[in-house]
């Protein structure tokens, strides 16, 4: 089975951050892990507080998972100051790591700020030039690169700098527009649009580490970039499409839209109970399982 390991902050009401991350992760058909950055206090309605790591303990994750379980691909997403910055693109260096995505989180969808302005330097000189891809939104490019977003051509223009000037694929993406959902691509010097409807839901908690988890998951299955960035938006569309309506600020999405099987059914939907999954003495083992669960598109 492929891996992949997600180098992020959390989100206790599951919808963005590592929780996301795992989510999106193994939806899409790989092995999920995680190194955290930063415990984050944070809900649908906006962020609280934040406390992050020592360098030196997230470090000590890194180390964990690479030791053991050496990733096929690696997501980063919020990290707030230069020193984990710094750890992360050490530890990334020493052990040669492969498709890192690089999703440059420095504001929450609910608004409130997740990186210091120092962090965003440091991140700039550290971690994009690591990048198989960044996929920055437009509020994030336009700190990036200094261009101000009002058109699809600021949008080429801004990707293109900053593909040029770290090194790195760039995925520009143009959800923040009310009217539609296309991203921009800039890799090897030639850009391609990703087009995709609009869909109507405000509850948008987590898109980006959503995008940014899956593209990693399917270059871990051994997609192109081009492939990735497709199948990730057709995921995350799917997500939204299943209008999930959970808090009380900007939602969540369904993360297991696509999720069937015996284990994903409900009580009233027909879920196997009691003899048919016990012992007669109720509890030594598991019988009657009879097929494995279904698989989905995305895990494929």
């Amino acid at each position: 089975m492929k891996t992949a390991l997600s180098i992020a902050g959390t989100d206790p009401s599951g919808g963005a951050g590592i929780q996301a991350d795992l989510k999106t992760m193994t939806m899409n058909g790989v092995f999920a892990m995680s190194a955290i950055t930063a415990l984050v206090a944070q809900n649908t309605t906006g962020v609280r507080e934040i406390v992050e790591m020592t360098p030196e303990f997230l470090g000590q994750q890194i180390d964990a998972v690479f030791e053991d379980i050496p990733p096929d691909a690696v997501k980063t997403g919020m990290v707030a100051s230069c020193g984990l910055i710094e750890t992360i693109a050490e530890r990334l260096r020493f052990y040669r790591a492969k498709n890192i995505v690089v999703d440059p989180v420095m504001v929450a969808t609910s608004g409130g700020r997740l990186i210091s302005q120092e962090a965003v330097e440091t991140l700039k000189t550290h971690l994009l030039p690591l990048a198989i891809v960044a996929t920055p939104n437009i509020p994030e490019a336009e700190i990036l690169s200094g261009v101000t977003i009002h058109s699809q051509s600021d949008i080429e223009a801004a990707a293109k700098w900053i593909g040029d000037t770290y090194g790195c694929a760039v995925l520009l993406k143009g959800g923040h527009n009310i009217s539609d959902a296309n991203d921009f691509l800039y890799a090897d010097h030639a850009g391609t649009w990703f087009y995709g409807a609009h869909i109507d839901n405000p509850n948008t908690h987590g898109t980006g580490c959503t995008l940014s988890s899956a593209i990693a998951a399917n270059l871990a299955k051994g997609f192109d970039l081009p492939t990735s960035i497709q199948r990730a938006k057709d995921y995350l569309s799917g997500a939204l499409g299943a209008m999930l309506d959970l808090g009380q600020g900007r939602g969540p999405m369904q993360h297991n839209f696509n999720l069937t099987g015996e284990f994903a059914k409900e009580a009233d939907q027909g879920g196997k109970r009691g003899p048919d999954f016990v012992g007669e003495t109720g509890h030594e083992q598991l019988v009657g399982f009879i097929s494995p669960p279904e698989q989905g598109e995305f895990v494929l």
